[in-house]
C-alpha cells in the first residue's frame, strides 16, 4: 500500500462556518473602531465614557471564538506548525522597530504569508503574531484586541488579492507593494479611530465630542490623524514596500516550496501493490 498526496494551494480550507464566523468578527469589528462616527448622536452609545472598554472587553472572545472554528474546520498539524513558525518570527520583527517613527518590519511577512497561504490562515496569523508580539514586548492593553483584529484584516486582505495564476513575477510584487502600503496606511487609520475617544478635551480641535454630528466628529478625526500618526504611518508604508519588493521574491517562493512539501489537508490515495 502506497499514500500518495495531491498538491493544495492553501493551508486553510474556509468552509460556510469560517466564512460566517470571519463576516461577524469583521462587522462587529467595524462597529468597535468605528462607533464614535457611526453612532447616533440621541443614541446612548454616542455619550458613554464605557464603549470603548466594552468593545476592548468583547474583542478577545468574539477573536477567541473565530480562531476556533477555523481551527476546527482547517489547521491541520502542518499547518499549525507552520502558523508556529511565522507566528513567532512576525512577533520577533515587531520589536526591531515598535515605537521607532513607525517602523513596523513585521508587515511585510504578513502581507506574504497571507497572499501564499490564504485569507483564513492569513487570518488566523496576522491576529496570533500580533498577541504573542503583544506579550514579548509588554504592550498588553485594551489596545491588544483592536491590533490583533486589524492585522488579521491586514493579513487576510493580502490572501484576498487576485490569484497567483494571473499574476506572478514582477507584476505580483509589484501588486503586493501596493497593497501592503495601503494597508499599512489602513492599519495606523483604523488604530487611531480606537484609541482615538479616550483623549477627550485634552485636545479640543481634535478630540472626539461626543453627540456631535458626523462631519463635525470626522473633520476632527481628519486632523488628529493628520497631526499624532502620519508621521509613524508613512514611514510603515515605506518599510513594507522596501522589504516586500527587495525581499518578497526570495520569500514568495520559500513559502509556497514550503506549502507543497507541506501537501496541506492533501486526499490520500492507497494504491494496492500486493498483486
Amino acid at each position: 500500500m502506497k499514500a500518495t498526496h495531491d498538491r493544495q494551494a492553501r493551508a486553510v480550507r474556509l468552509g460556510p462556518r469560517s466564512v460566517t464566523a470571519l463576516a461577524l468578527i469583521s462587522a462587529i469589528g467595524v462597529m468597535a473602531f468605528g462607533w464614535p462616527l457611526l453612532a447616533d448622536s440621541a443614541s446612548g452609545l454616542a455619550h458613554s465614557k464605557d464603549a470603548p472598554w466594552l468593545f476592548a472587553a468583547m474583542l478577545p472572545l468574539l477573536l477567541g471564538v473565530v480562531v476556533a472554528t477555523i481551527a476546527d474546520t482547517g489547521l491541520d498539524a502542518k499547518a499549525i506548525a507552520m502558523l508556529g513558525v511565522l507566528a513567532a518570527a512576525g512577533a520577533a520583527l515587531r520589536p526591531l522597530g515598535a515605537g521607532t517613527a513607525g517602523i513596523e518590519p513585521m508587515f511585510f511577512l504578513m502581507v506574504l504569508s497571507g497572499r501564499v497561504l490564504g485569507p483564513g490562515f492569513g487570518f488566523v496569523l496576522g491576529s496570533v503574531s500580533m498577541f504573542a508580539s503583544a506579550l514579548l514586548t509588554g504592550g498588553v492593553g485594551p489596545w491588544m484586541p483592536f491590533q490583533m483584529l486589524a492585522m488579521g484584516w491586514v493579513s487576510m486582505g493580502a490572501g484576498l488579492l487576485p490569484g497567483p495564476d494571473r499574476l506572478r513575477g514582477r507584476r505580483e510584487l509589484l501588486m503586493l507593494a501596493g497593497y501592503g502600503a495601503v494597508a499599512s496606511l489602513a492599519y495606523g487609520t483604523v488604530m487611531n479611530l480606537q484609541g482615538w475617544p479616550y483623549i477627550g478635551s485634552l485636545a479640543s480641535g481634535v478630540s472626539f465630542v461626543p453627540g456631535d454630528p458626523l462631519s463635525d466628529n470626522l473633520s476632527r478625526f481628519v486632523a488628529y490623524c493628520l497631526a499624532t500618526s502620519l508621521g509613524w504611518d508613512l514611514p510603515r508604508a515605506l518599510v513594507t514596500v522596501t522589504a516586500t519588493l527587495a525581499l518578497g521574491p526570495v520569500l514568495l517562493k520559500a513559502l509556497r516550496r514550503a506549502t507543497r512539501r507541506a501537501a496541506f489537508e492533501a486526499p490520500v490515495r492507497f494504491e494496492d501493490r500486493s498483486g
